[in-house]
């Protein structure tokens, strides 16, 4: 595989959630490629959502899991940050400000179409109106709804429909200038038209940012995603560019999974 300008890098990663007697993650190695979209697949409970959200340390909500380890992150400048390291809150809260993530059911604020893309943007400090205007209208635009927008946003975000509902949250997460987005099955709550839509955007917002995506849907990773990597039982089976994945595995469950004779 070419070398990759890294967005982030996962070695030798394990995580154990509290309680439990076994890792869920076990000494994974993977790679996110700068402006280029990474799909997770694999079946129910295999460790998928675990990794993408220990990119973020959204974890970290509930305390008591345990990481080893390490997941670097890279700046536009190349520096890097061993995120596992990361010990104060508003270290967290800024490396939840460049790595967002999208969630799989639509997760709009009870406030204004404004306020939810504004939100963000008053935590990280910026107070000037123009300039939030300014912004929550880029954001809005970067994610295709401005125009069904524009007239209402000072309407309440749950008046929409749920395919809105997603691309607000992806404006939300956009108006902060992240280096990376997480998608975590953000399309399996919507219907077709919707779902073609945000596969669209994601497509588009790999020129700005870096995505992992995790995705039950075969057809939505073989599609949209540049790499893909398999997973089974907390382990990384294989990592390839898609069309290997899908076109030319090198691994029998890979090939299995992908083929649909899994199981």
């Amino acid at each position: 595989m070419e070398q990759m300008n890294l967005a982030i890098e996962v070695k030798d990663f394990s995580f154990t959630y509290p309680g439990a007697t076994a890792p869920s993650l076990k000494k994974v190695n993977l790679s996110i490629a700068r402006n280029k979209i990474t799909a997770l697949i694999g079946p129910s409970g295999c460790g998928k959502s675990t990794l993408l959200r220990s990119m973020n340390r959204i974890h970290d909500v509930y305390p008591g899991n345990k990481y080893e380890g390490e997941i670097n992150l890279y700046d536009n400048a190349g520096a890097v940050q061993n995120i596992l390291e990361l010990q104060k809150e508003n270290e967290l809260i800024e490396l939840r400000q460049s790595v967002g993530m999208i969630f799989q059911k639509p997760t709009p604020f009870p406030m204004s179409i404004f306020d939810n893309v504004a939100y963000g943007l008053k935590l990280s400090g910026i107070k000037n109106k123009t300039e939030l205007k300014d912004r929550v209208e880029v954001a809005l635009k970067g994610a295709a709804i401005w125009e069904e927008t524009k007239d209402r946003l000072n309407q309440s975000a749950m008046g929409m429909s749920g395919g809105q509902q997603q691309r607000l949250c992806i404006a939300r997460a956009v108006a902060l200038k992240p280096e990376v987005l997480l998608f975590d099955e953000p399309t399996s709550a919507l219907d077709p038209i919707s779902t073609g839509a945000i596969e669209e955007l994601i497509a588009e917002l790999k020129s700005e940012v870096s995505v992992a995506i995790v995705t039950h849907n075969m057809q939505q990773a073989s599609r949209l995603s540049d790499y893909t990597a398999f997973m089974y039982l907390g382990e990384l089976i294989e990592f390839d560019v898609t069309e290997n994945i899908f076109l030319n595995p090198s691994n029998k469950l890979t090939e299995d999974y992908v083929t649909g004779r899994f199981g």
